[in-house]
């Protein structure tokens, strides 16, 4: 074992160690616990939390090393995931708080109809499925390189610590634990930004050094047959366009995520609900604004490490991330003189995007306590999302399916429980199956679950609150529209199911269709909603309630 695998193991024990100890201590036996922490979590402790449980591996591990090959249109994710989170607190967290219940599609179920709560409950399920192959595999590849296992017994390994402190202590084991983890995830990010940034400015501020590196970046890129990092509209086929709506689904993917609004039925009053996404933003900004650096440095210190050097001679890192697949150098080259992230490319290096960060302490060269730490922060932005993933999975099954549909007669605390924890079995099997062969890179899996968040929950969210007239046939039928719409277009230009990868429509990616599926179900939730009869009386004042997020309910403002 060596120095790297020595701490990562340190780092890592000590952190699981912490994770489960505090599910353990926070263990619980009620549905209001298990699914709302009894509503009781203070509003700095959510704020972490909710940055943590949304913070998955995507940002963490995927973020930076998209960047890194993206350049400046790299900032769709910065844009659109920091400001969903603006959409998230305006407009959404204070009302559905208000409105007191456990799940989204409890919610759509009460406002709407029962049939529309069962397409919302089916649809959070599939958004979370979609969304936790990315956590299982960002996992794994943690764990086969500074463990030296497989991916495979890596993803195995973070399913196994995710279902046990998740089943243990439900939402509020997970809220403690996810706050643990932020502390974790962001000192692992952090200190190697700033080390590389000292080690190649002389200035230890990455967010603002990392401007010194630009021209000579832009110079190696061209060189090595990539797109120059600052240059706009580059790194996209589709270009601005694709650009614009990558960022718009990213944005209303954020404010409609089942697992993140959830985590505001957690606070203790509606002002608490505000309070929380603002700690949140501040929270995830903290990660965020250094980015952009890490992905620059990485780049930098990854061009730099190959420029002029026979394959023979080759850096350390390039063998040690080759032996888990996820780095290949081509036969019969010399001297590297391309690289790329596309393995269709033909390049002389192809580099997976998921390594950047992870690989980012041993490009600079930094000490092996460091290595560790970047892997344990990897392994805590994975955690923390899996399992509030789990757990709307879990209580999409059994709250609002078991309960709502197949128990209608009434179940137990105890049967909804166990129900819940067998959704949660099962999900993390699927999900280790989906983890092992995931269908794109961690980041990009993860923006097709915010895709089918925005064209299924966000329209009928905003609708659901601020347009009394809306009703179930419109919200069932613009849901369907959507959900549809977007799957069906993220199945044709991916190689998904076996399916051969497509030439993209008028250049909208995949990552970009949800955008216009949230389109479509605004418009036929609306018409439907105007050709077909209004909610009842009594839904449109608990509408009008909700609008006034400062008023006890019983207490609605009277405006006239």
């Amino acid at each position: 074992m060596d120095s790297t695998q020595l701490w990562t193991t340190v780092f890592i024990l000590l952190s699981f160690g912490i994770y489960i100890t505090i599910a353990w201590r926070s263990r619980v036996k009620e549905t209001k616990e298990f699914y709302v922490a009894s509503q009781g979590v203070p509003t700095l402790a959510n704020g972490a939390a909710v940055a943590a449980d949304w913070m998955s591996a995507a940002s963490f591990i995927g973020m930076a090393g998209l960047i890194a090959f993206l350049g400046s249109d790299g900032s769709v994710y910065l844009m659109g995931w920091t400001g969903g989170f603006v959409l998230l607190a305006l407009l959404l967290a204070p009302y559905l708080r208000k409105w007191g219940k456990f799940t989204v599609p409890e919610f759509v179920g009460e406002r709407y109809a029962e049939s529309v709560r069962l397409i919302a409950a089916v649809a959070a399920i599939v958004v979370s499925f979609v969304y936790v192959v990315g956590q299982m595999n960002g996992g794994g590849i943690v764990f086969s390189r500074f463990l030296n296992v497989e991916i495979t017994v890596g993803v195995i390994i973070s399913a196994a610590i995710i279902f046990f402190y998740a089943v243990l202590g439900g939402m509020k084991g997970i809220t403690y634990t996810q706050v643990a983890q932020y502390v974790v995830l962001i000192i692992a990010y952090l200190i190697p930004a700033v080390a590389v940034a000292q080690m190649t400015t002389n200035i230890p501020i990455p967010q603002i050094s990392y401007g010194r590196i630009l021209s000579e970046l832009d110079a190696l890129s061209v060189e090595f047959g990539l797109h120059e990092f600052s240059e706009a509209f580059a790194g996209r086929a589709g270009g601005q366009i694709d650009v614009f709506l990558v960022t718009a689904s990213l944005m209303l993917g954020t404010a409609g995520l089942p697992h993140v609004i959830i985590r505001f039925y957690t606070t203790k009053t509606v002002r608490g609900a505000r309070y929380s996404a603002f700690w949140a933003l501040f929270f995830i900004a903290l990660l965020y604004l250094t980015a952009p650096a890490v992905g620059a440095f990485t780049k930098l210190n990854m061009l730099q490490g190959v420029q002029g050097v026979g394959t023979d001679e080759l850096p350390d890192w390039i063998d040690a991330w080759g032996q888990t697949g996820l780095v290949t150098v081509a036969d019969g080259v010399d001297t590297i003189g391309s690289v790329s992230n596309d393995p269709a490319s033909g390049a002389d290096l192809i580099v997976n995007n998921d390594i950047l960060v992870m690989a980012s302490p041993e490009l600079a060269g930094l000490p092996g306590p460091i290595i560790g730490l970047m892997a344990a922060g990897a392994m805590a932005a994975a955690l923390s999302t899996a399992a509030g993933l789990l757990l709307v999975i879990s209580s999409a099954a059994s709250h609002d399916l078991y309960f709502r549909v197949i128990k209608k007669d009434g179940a137990s605390e105890a049967q909804q429980m166990m129900v819940g924890r067998i959704a949660m079995a099962v999900a993390i099997i699927v999900a280790i199956i989906a983890g092992i062969n995931p269908p794109a890179f961690v980041a990009q899996v993860v923006a097709f679950a915010f895709g089918l968040a925005a064209s299924t929950f966000f329209p009928i969210l905003i609708l659901g609150i601020f347009w009394k007239r809306a009703n179930g046939t419109g919200a069932a039928a613009g849901m369907l529209t959507g959900l549809v719409f977007t799957a069906t277009y993220m199945i044709y230009t991916l190689e998904v199911f076996g399916l051969e990868a497509n030439e993209h429509i008028f250049g909208v990616s995949p990552e970009g269709i949800g955008a216009i599926g949230a389109a479509l179900n605004f418009t036929v939730t609306i018409v439907v909603s105007l050709l077909t009869a209004p909610p009842s009386q009594h839904v449109q004042e608990m509408v009008e309630e909700i609008r006034y997020p400062a008023v006890p309910s019983g207490q609605r403002v009277d405006t006239h």
